[in-house]
């Protein structure tokens, strides 16, 4: 740990990690929701008292990156719409951490926020860029931040809202005591502390008085004057009020061993009696006896001083050293300056210096006195004829107070001169500013017009979007009513998209896209899917082939390239065309062909003309493509045929179905068969023909 605390004295860009790191920024828009239910009548009463031309103040400390400020301002706009009341409102959000305040100041907020921001409120109040959402400029413009240092800096007043919600729970029980009555002060009569729901006001009771017991809501009452004091930052925290919240780290840290680094310095000069100091005199190190020039003075001490230490005789030439050294880096000496110490006078010499070096050091000033001995009595002392000692201290008071009045001249002069250069400064500034403030119109008028033009552009992409999305939702739909398994790759082979259908053939989730095709579990009884779609991407040559799916599931499976309008391939299509029922159908076919084949039975069919059309088996003793379009005259000659030629024209002419046994000439020999001959209608009833099955009873 020493170690480290040499390495930030010797590195104090390390202080500012440090200091980042030990910040907690946690924060959310509308924290604890009930919380802020509990607080709308709060503001609604607050908001009726404040009378027209007056300002609704607020103070949000420790706001972070800024959300817990929107939220308020947010809500105080919402409110004033309800009450229809027209109130200016100032909301003060402070924190410690500049890139905080930075932050805040931006307005932008992740796409996240939706889970604590209701989407009414986002539509309202937020502005969709990119990935971000922003604060519209209707609620930026309530909302001033800044940096500060609560605990060393000088609180916001006049305030009617306090919204100090979970920074106390940080802190020990002295800074909360110091805070609280800080608080009390801020507020204005009747004004409102919003704590956070694990926080509370201690024991300061008789400063506030509860609106709302569960989530915190304190209204301030007035007290006695005196019967309290607020603890107001110190004077070392405001000796330089332009330093930020990591410089005062430094320096308090520093201060740690200033001891130390103080008695190296002085023992390097080899200085008499020394003391350190602020420069409003706060005492920081004391170095040798000093008793003969510094005595504390009476009464109780809030801080050690060394205008309220030093000896009569050295608190003129004391102030008048600090003023003369703050101004020069040069030691200031006042010689031999009378110093009455138990009874005697002293002369002193006593020397004033700014000190610049070391660093832990800077800003503070160095006092040194040198004790010359005992001082001469004038012959006014001894004779006591004519001048009084009153009137020696008086003259020298009148000297030192023409000396700072002639100082305070010189500077006023100085600095009247510093302003005119500032003035002419200021004024070629201005000048500046008016030009760029019309380079700025100028620009503005380019903006609206590039904006009407984004507008044009942005109505003709969305008009697009929204044909890109009839055309998605018409493909999706064809894709599903074809009842065609589909999926689509990429030339890697890793899937782009999938049809429902394809679910049941490979078994797919939504996240397997992204994913390669050979890695995933199928139910296809086929071992050759990723080679035979690697093959087609390679010669770009479709692939169609029949293969088996968990069960009595056949599909027709086809792989083509995937083209582009600008023909160009970017993966590939399979198809899967489930043929299980036209698959039944061809081997229920099969069987019964086999079954005709090994029976006497023929089965044909004659158009309306009595020519034969079809046929199963061998007709007749003939093949069927050897009867294909003739009639029975034609195969049997014209006496032979007419039995059967009469018994089709009959079931033609009725649409009665009929049945007989007729001989017929077959391979030289007459044979029987026993004829079943049937009308054959269409859609619509008419008959178009007849079917007959024949069996030889030979």
């Amino acid at each position: 740990m020493k170690r480290y605390v040499r390495y930030l004295q010797a590195n104090p860009t390390e202080i500012d990690t440090v200091f980042k790191e030990l910040i907690i920024g946690v924060t959310s828009f509308f924290r604890d929701p009930e919380a802020w239910l509990a607080l709308e009548p709060i503001l609604d009463e607050a908001l009726q008292a404040v009378e027209t031309g007056q300002v609704f103040r607020a103070w949000v400390p420790a706001c972070s990156t800024g959300e817990e400020a929107y939220s308020l301002a947010i809500l105080l706009k919402e409110r004033m719409e309800k009450l229809k009341k027209q109130a200016s409102v100032q909301i003060f959000a402070t924190d410690l951490d500049a890139t905080a305040i930075d932050a805040a100041r931006a307005g932008e907020y992740p796409l996240g926020i939706t889970t604590d921001v209701s989407a009414e409120r986002i539509n309202r109040y937020f502005t969709k860029d990119d990935q971000v959402f922003r604060i519209k400029k209707e609620i930026r413009e309530l909302v001033v931040f800044a940096p500060q240092n609560i605990i060393g800096d000088p609180p916001f007043t006049k305030l009617d809202l306090l919204c100090c919600r979970n920074l106390l729970i940080y802190l020990d029980a002295e800074l909360q005591r110091r805070l609280l009555p800080i608080f009390h002060y801020a507020l204005k009569a009747k004004g409102y502390l919003f704590l956070g729901s694990s926080e509370s006001i201690g024991g300061f009771g008789d400063l506030f008085t509860t609106a709302s017991k569960k989530w915190k809501i304190f209204k301030r009452e007035d007290v006695t004057v005196g019967a309290y004091v607020a603890e107001f930052p110190m004077s070392r925290m405001r000796d330089n009020p332009s330093s930020s919240g990591s410089a005062r780290v430094l320096r308090l840290g520093a201060e740690a061993n200033i001891p130390q680094i103080a008695d190296r310095l002085f023992l390097k000069h080899l200085v008499p009696p020394t003391v350190l100091i602020h420069q409003r005199g706060d005492v920081v190190h004391i170095h040798g006896r000093t008793g003969l020039f510094l005595e504390p003075a009476p009464g109780p001490q809030t801080a050690a001083n060394i205008f309220n230490m030093v000896r009569e005789g050295l608190q003129i030439s004391l102030a008048a050293a600090m003023r003369e050294a703050a101004g020069t880096d040069k030691e200031e000496v006042h010689r031999r300056v009378p110093v009455r110490t138990n009874g005697d006078v002293h002369a002193v010499d006593l020397r004033v210096q700014a000190i610049r070096e070391p660093e832990p050091l800077r800003g503070l000033f160095r006092v040194t006195f040198d004790d010359t001995g005992l001082a001469e009595e004038s012959t006014d002392e001894k004779t006591h004829q004519t001048v009084p000692s009153r009137m020696l201290e008086l003259e020298r008071e009148l000297q030192y107070t023409k000396e700072s009045h002639q100082g305070t001249i010189e500077e006023l002069e100085t600095a009247n001169e510093e302003l005119k250069s500032t003035n002419e400064e200021m004024q070629s500034t201005n000048e500046e500013l008016q030009s760029a403030n019309e380079e700025l119109e100028t620009s503005k008028e380019e903006m609206q017009s590039l904006n009407e033009e984004l507008q044009t552009v942005n109505a003709e992409l969305q008009g697009k979007v929204e044909e890109l999305s009839r055309a998605n939702n018409d493909m999706r739909n064809l894709l599903n009513g074809t009842d065609i398994a589909t999926i689509f790759l990429d030339n890697a082979l890793n899937i782009k998209r999938f049809t429902e259908q394809a679910k049941r053939v490979i078994r797919l989730i939504p996240s397997d896209v992204g994913r390669s095709i050979a890695d995933l579990v199928s139910t296809l009884r086929y071992d050759s899917l990723v080679n035979d779609a690697r093959e087609v991407l390679n010669t770009l040559v479709f692939k169609e082939t029949e293969v088996q799916g968990e069960g009595e599931a056949s599909y027709l499976m086809r792989i083509l390239p995937y083209r582009t309008t600008e023909n160009v391939i970017e993966g590939l299509v399979l198809t899967f065309v489930d043929i299980t029922k036209v698959r039944r159908l061809q081997q229920n076919q099969e069987r019964l062909l086999r079954a005709l084949e090994s029976s006497p039975t023929c089965v044909f069919g004659n158009d309306t003309s009595l020519r034969y059309r079809w046929a199963y088996v061998p007709v007749f003793g003939r093949q069927p493509h050897e009867v294909d379009g003739k009639t029975d005259g034609e195969l049997f000659g014209t006496e032979a045929s007419k039995p059967l030629t009469a018994l089709k024209r009959k079931v033609l002419d009725s649409g009665t179905a009929a049945r007989g046994r007729i001989e017929l000439p077959v391979s030289g020999k007459l044979r029987t068969y026993d004829l079943y001959v049937e009308a054959m209608r269409d859609d619509k009833g008419t008959i178009t023909g007849v079917s007959c099955v024949a069996t030889d009873v030979s």
